[in-house]
């Protein structure tokens, strides 16, 4: 853990001792992982092995997502255009 004095360094010379002491709690209070998470991160981290994989259907969606991109696109110009429902 850490001493006060390390605490009492990284703050501005006056710093309320009130501050300091809330510091310390804090540090020494500090919630821990739960060992199972911490054993899986670790044998995922020496693994090397990456756990982002694609999507199944990767070029469905960006097809999806293009599709709509462009539609809110011809939505927005047609608008400033003056046409449809949202044009003045």
């Amino acid at each position: 853990m850490t001493d006060r004095r390390d605490i009492r360094q990284d703050l501005e010379h006056g710093t309320p001792e009130e501050l300091v002491e809330l510091a310390a709690r804090l540090e020494r209070e500090r919630p821990v992982p739960a060992a199972a998470f911490r054993g899986e991160l670790r044998r995922r981290l020496l693994s090397g092995v990456d756990a982002r994989t694609r999507p199944a259907r990767l070029r469905l969606l960006i097809a999806g997502y293009a599709g709509a991109g462009s539609l809110l696109l011809l939505a927005g110009a047609a608008s400033v255009a003056g046409v449809g429902p949202l044009g003045t």
